[in-house]
């Protein structure tokens, strides 16, 4: 399965690599499965460790440097789609852009957003939700 992992998932898998984020994160990036990460996600993490955990940086730098090496990077495409305006937050449209253009089959988040939007493609799935599976 392709599964793009949403910055959420991203931020509580760095901060708190026992908890049930990180348990999903891995079963993602893990065979059978592919995880990917838009340039949009890189760019909050850094915003939001900047802002929120600047002593905890050097953590989000080792954890990108590892990552990218098993995660897919996909950009976030500049054309709309009809399907974003399923998602109330303006700022999470380009991440459903992208995953739809990369053909994943899933988006792997905390956000309510996404997972209170019904989006039959690709499907949403909290991090209780995938570790399930």
């Amino acid at each position: 399965m392709k599964i793009l992992i949403d910055t959420n998932i991203l931020i509580s898998t760095i901060l708190s690599p026992t908890g049930v984020a990180n348990k999903a994160f891995i079963k993602a990036v893990s065979y059978p499965n592919k995880g990917f990460i838009t340039t949009q996600n890189i760019e909050e993490l850094q915003a939001v460790f900047a802002r929120k955990f600047p002593s905890k940086m050097q953590h989000l730098e080792h954890f990108l440097v590892t990552s990218l090496s098993i995660m897919e990077l996909i950009p976030i495409p500049p054309q709309t789609d009809n399907d974003e305006l399923h998602i109330r937050d303006i700022a999470d449209r380009p991440i459903l852009r992208a995953a739809k253009k990369a053909k994943v089959d899933a988006i792997l988040t905390g956000d309510k957003d996404f997972l209170e939007a019904k989006l039959l493609y690709p499907a949403t799935f909290s991090p209780s939700e995938f570790v399930n599976l």
